[in-house]
């Protein structure tokens, strides 16, 4: 009979080796949540690279006879054996690796087990930074493999080597709990210690981490700038530009240091566009502009529609017939694939191109007109097209003969009566005739005399009257000069670029300006041809120029010298009939309001479009910061300064009035 053998159970205190397969998870473990995949990990990669530093803690497994089985219990140590079975699966190790541990048989396991977790001070953030640039500066390791040595990630451990090169200034307020993680991280944006200290000393109440990053970006330039992305960053690295990185939030792209070198490519750029625009299209001059420059003391041609040749319009035919076609075939797709996409692409570029060739400027316009070439929000490149400067108006075109509508504009400027073309030359030619004949003073009484029949029958017949006038607005605003209209009324335009800059370049100004040329280059080229334009459109048509060309006269731009109480009231009841809402139109920024007003008018902005707390948290900040944060604040609200908000409508008013006997009013709505 043989005797059974016995396991001897260490001493409690020794150390000993034990194999893994001979550890278990203990049932005791206070522990009862698992350890996270992310842990495990970090564990495997530090026990890769150091070994295990600290003993495991076990207790040995009896049998229900009290006797060893051979195995035992981890109590202290659980991820560290975790980390282990997870590298025998990789097969880094054996299943007999052996593990330092420490047998325990005199304390409670769940106790020791719970005093593990719960006495244990977690190192401070700041030990960890320093502790992570230490390594990188003394060992020469970079993020990669700090990053597996410690089982993070490598954008983890950039983080941390940032957050390790802030001024110690800094990381000593973080430490005694005057910084926020937050903050720290704000401040990690720049390597500059003194550039951090300097915005911390210009911190007041505003403490938010957004504010810090603002601060210490302010002059730089963002990545979704207009003009970087005109640039490129690619080609602004090229050139030798910095791009500054924040590793804790979506920077968007990050920020461009050198705004001097990013400006320079910009105009250079621009420039070169202008230069090929030239060479392409014969202006006889193009500029370069960072903002379209308003054209002031300019005059504006537009194209004309022009009829395809042959062959464009064949070409047109044919990548059109080919668009439908495909558009037939993938109606049902869900998803298009990469190649039919990109054709979808091509096919739609080359018949705008084609498209665009039904509309052409006059070669003599070309000849002494001029494009800018100027820098669009959206960071592409924008042409406005047919300027003519005033000296030259007057300049021959390639043949060496002037145009009919100039030299109509000079006999009306040197106060000539103009002569018609076409259908009116003889009917002209022979009410001069008659004109000889008789007296001046005839005459005056005779056509003084037919203007009355004219203004009687006139009154009579409101369509036609909506004719002569539509005419009368629009020969006046769309050519040069043009004494060609009978209804003595003349636009009044008022230049509104004049009164506040850059209205042009917003998206209101820029609908304005594709508006105004869609009409003008619907209008015939010759202001004779304009009566039986304006008489032959449908009745909308017609409506639509006649308040197209009515709406340009508009003025209620209040200026202190111009006294005009009742044509500002007007201008309110006319807001009122058309029901403005100038949410759709303006935004309170720091160029448009906020950055010209006083710190009391910006903080009343936030207390009436945010809340009277906001308004309160930023009184202390300082001018220029505070404008900059209102505009933030504000952008989320439909918040307007009184001169722009709606006026409570006028018909509700008067009809209140009537039902009462008191007299109408409008109150400006709150």
């Amino acid at each position: 009979m043989s005797a059974k053998s016995v396991e001897i159970i260490p001493a409690s205190g020794t150390e000993v080796l034990i194999p893994l397969n001979k550890l278990k998870k203990s049932p005791k473990n206070a522990r009862k949540t698992p350890h996270s995949e992310a842990a495990i990990e970090a564990y495997a990669a530090s026990i890769a690279a150091k070994g295990i530093l600290q003993n495991l803690v076990v207790e040995p497994e009896l049998d229900d006879e009290g006797a060893a089985t051979g195995f035992y219990f981890v109590t202290i140590g659980e991820g560290r054996r975790l980390a282990q079975l997870l590298r025998l699966k990789r097969k880094e190790i054996r299943k007999s690796e052996p593990i330092r541990c420490i047998v325990d048989t005199a304390n409670d396991p769940h106790e020791i087990s719970l005093d593990e977790n719960v006495t244990r001070e977690k190192m401070h953030p700041a030990d960890e930074f320093e502790a992570f640039k230490k390594l990188a500066d003394e060992r020469g390791f970079g993020a990669e493999e700090i990053a597996a040595r410690f089982g993070v990630t490598a954008h983890v451990v950039r983080q941390r080597l940032r957050l390790g090169s802030v001024s110690l200034k800094l990381v000593q307020l973080y430490r005694d709990g005057d910084l926020t993680l937050d903050q720290l991280m704000a401040f990690a944006i720049v390597d500059d210690h003194a550039r951090q200290e300097a915005v911390h000393e210009r911190l007041s109440y505003d403490r938010d981490a957004s504010t810090i990053r603002r601060l210490l970006t302010e002059t730089h330039v963002v990545a979704t700038d207009r003009r970087a992305r005109f640039v490129g960053l690619e080609a602004y690295t090229e050139a030798g530009g910095t791009v500054l990185r924040d590793l804790f939030t979506e920077d968007r792209g990050g920020y461009l240091e050198d705004v001097s070198l990013l400006d320079l490519l910009v105009t250079a750029r621009l420039n070169r566009e202008a230069d090929a625009l030239r060479t392409a299209e014969g202006w006889r001059w193009t500029e370069a502009h960072l903002d379209f420059p308003h054209a002031h003391g300019m005059r504006r041609v537009y194209p004309h529609p022009v009829e395809l040749s042959a062959e464009d319009q064949a070409a047109l035919q044919a990548v059109q017939t080919e668009f439908d076609r495909l558009t037939e075939q993938h109606q049902s797709a869900e998803e298009l694939s990469d190649d039919v996409d990109a054709r979808f692409g091509e096919l739609e570029a080359e018949i705008d191109r084609l498209e665009a060739k039904r509309q052409a400027y006059d070669a003599a316009d070309v000849a002494r007109g001029g494009a800018f070439v100027v820098l669009n929000h959206d960071g592409t490149s924008r042409v406005e097209r047919g300027f003519i400067r005033p000296g030259d108006e007057k300049l021959a075109t390639e043949t060496g003969s002037e145009s009919d509508a100039e030299t109509r504009d000079e006999e009306d400027q040197a106060g000539d009566e103009p002569a018609p073309d076409g259908e009116d030359d003889e009917g002209a030619s022979n009410e001069e005739d008659e004109d000889q004949k008789l007296s001046d003073a005839l005459v005056r009484d005779l056509t003084a005399h037919r203007t009355l029949g004219l203004r009687l029958n006139l009154s009579e017949q409101p369509d036609v009257a909506i004719v002569a006038v539509t005419h009368a607005l629009a020969a006046q605003i769309f050519y040069l000069g043009a004494a060609a209209h009978v209804v003595g009324i003349q636009p009044v335009k008022t230049d509104l670029a004049t009164h506040a800059d850059g209205i042009e370049d917003t998206p209101a100004g820029k609908a304005w300006s594709d508006r105004h040329a869609n009409w003008a280059r619907q209008l015939p080229k010759d202001v004779a041809g304009l009566w039986e334009f304006v008489a032959e459109l449908d009745h909308d048509s017609r409506m639509a120029l006649f308040a197209h060309c009515v709406s340009l006269t508009v003025n209620a731009v209040k200026l202190p010298f111009d006294r005009r109480p009742r044509a500002l009231a007007a201008g309110r009841r006319l807001a009122e009939a058309v029901a403005l809402d100038m949410t759709a139109y303006w935004r309170p920024t720091v160029r448009s309001y906020l950055g010209r007003v006083t710190k009391a008018g910006i903080l009343e902005a936030v207390r009436e479009g945010v809340s009277e707390e906001t308004a309160e948290r930023m009184s202390d900040m300082k001018k220029t910061d505070m404008a900059q944060a209102a505009e933030q604040l504000l952008a989320a609200t439909d918040w307007l300064p009184s001169l722009l908000r709606a006026v409570v409508p006028q018909g509700q008013t008067d009809l209140q009035s009537e039902a009462d006997g008191s007299e109408p009013h409008s109150q400006a709505a709150e």
